[in-house]
């Protein structure tokens, strides 16, 4: 893993010199900067039981859906479509370093854009002359589970585009999977035909995975280690999924 940090480092500047990251930049700012002013909206007409923070987060799915693929559909897709991915491997790199180098600057991305909406709580908290408006429990948790998610969110990205050599696919591709694990965990977990004795060790399953939940029990500062090892487990086998597809194809290629 010597050559990880000169990987990530190279990616890190091509992300930061390719137009599609700004675009894809103003508009994960411009949706989530609408949809703060939104809430603030909400509070200024009526009180509010829930805080903004905890409202604010609930729409964390929005810009997973369509944030994600945008940065990680051409990472390793559009390498192989090139033919620059088999150019690099031929260098003193492994493919485990040229994965997780991809991964690495795709998440460090990620978690800058999230941070920068540390700004509207920031803007809030200096005009509203009451930082007891802030409630940090919710804020705090709330970035805690996007960190934390984040980590499984990408990995899937990735591992959707060492699947395809088309970049679109890959998108495409990357939303399936993350809209299912979402929602379709979501609603499955209340079907009733889960229900039965049998299928116990099923609904225990499914209810394990329901990333919804974990954001509800983040938001108020219930981290549950079984959690963490959800989305950690879930991050490992992602990214040797990616790797193994990207070797198996160096083999057919």
């Amino acid at each position: 893993m010597k050559h990880f940090l000169t990987l990530l480092s190279h990616e890190i500047r091509m992300l930061l010199v390719s137009p599609s990251t700004y675009i894809a930049a103003v508009l994960f700012l411009a949706v989530m900067g609408s949809v703060f002013n939104g809430i603030l909206d909400t509070y200024s007409q009526a009180p509010q039981e829930a805080s903004p923070a905890s409202v604010f987060f609930q729409l964390f799915w929005l810009p997973v859906l369509f944030m994600v693929p945008l940065l990680t559909m051409k990472c390793l897709a559009e390498e192989r479509r090139l033919g620059t991915i088999e150019t690099l491997l031929t260098t003193p790199v492994t493919t485990t370093e040229v994965v997780l180098g991809k991964y690495g600057a795709a998440y460090a991305l990620y978690i800058a854009l999230w941070g920068a909406t540390g700004g509207f709580f920031w803007i809030l908290g200096k005009f509203a002359g009451d930082r007891r408006i802030l409630d940090l429990g919710p804020l705090v948790g709330g970035y805690v589970f996007i960190a934390v998610s984040g980590l499984l969110f990408v990995a899937i990205g990735v591992l959707a585009s060492a699947l395809s050599r088309n970049q679109a696919v890959a998108g495409i591709l990357c939303f399936t999977m993350l809209f299912a694990l979402i929602f379709g965990v979501h609603y499955l977990a209340d079907a009733a035909w889960l229900n039965t004795d049998i299928l116990h060790p099923v609904r225990a399953a499914v209810g394990y995975g329901q990333v919804l939940q974990h954001y509800e029990d983040f938001t108020r500062g219930v981290v549950d280690l079984r959690q963490l090892l959800f989305y950690v487990t879930g991050t490992v086998l992602s990214l040797v999924f990616s790797i193994l597809s990207v070797e198996a194809k160096q083999i057919h290629s």
